[in-house]
């Protein structure tokens, strides 16, 4: 069996809920919303899943790795 390519998993991050950005107040006494770029998925959205790849080999299977 050979590999031909492997495709990762992705989540929606839980941080940005999918948005790449989010509000926060700028101050207690400022209560106006400034918009910020969401660092934990470097505003893309999206996670890459790191528990399951999926493999598609040359026969056709599909695999867990």
């Amino acid at each position: 069996m050979e590999k031909l390519k492997a495709k990762k998993k992705t989540r929606i991050c839980p941080r940005c809920r999918g948005n790449g950005y989010f509000t926060v107040k700028e101050s207690v006494g400022n209560q106006v919303d400034k918009v910020v770029q969401c660092p934990m998925c470097n505003s893309q959205g999206e996670l890459d899943d790191e528990s399951d790849d999926i493999l598609i080999t040359s026969d056709g299977i599909v695999a867990l790795q």
